[in-house]
């Protein structure tokens, strides 16, 4: 058996929208941004067994730093606000496994 990972990257994106007025990814563009970077990740040749997966979530808790994203395996969670940020989350970590350090989740925002 093989220690080599399925997925070199794994990014999943909170999709989770609420209904009661509680603030949610949903309510901030995170179904687009979702959308942008799987067709970039496609775009780029990065997608498959050996590379990239880009996956839908639902809740990840961590709805005060919304909208939120996750690359594993190295558990860097990004904060982003627009299509330049994905952009370099795909171009940046995805691609050259650089973090961008300038759209990290700060440590103690959660839910």
């Amino acid at each position: 058996m093989s220690d080599t990972p399925y997925y070199q990257r794994h990014i999943f994106f909170c999709l989770n929208e609420r209904t009661n007025g509680e603030n949610c990814c949903a309510h901030h563009g995170a179904q687009q941004a979702f959308e942008r970077c799987k067709s970039l990740v496609k775009k780029q040749g990065l997608a498959g067994p050996g590379k990239v997966r880009v996956n839908k979530a639902g809740c990840l808790d961590r709805c005060a730093g919304g909208p939120i994203a996750v690359v594993y395996p190295e558990g860097t969670w990004y904060t982003y606000v627009d299509e330049a940020d994905i952009d370099e989350i795909v171009e940046s970590h995805l691609k050259n496994g650089q973090v961008v350090e300038r759209l990290r989740t700060p440590p103690e925002l959660g839910r």
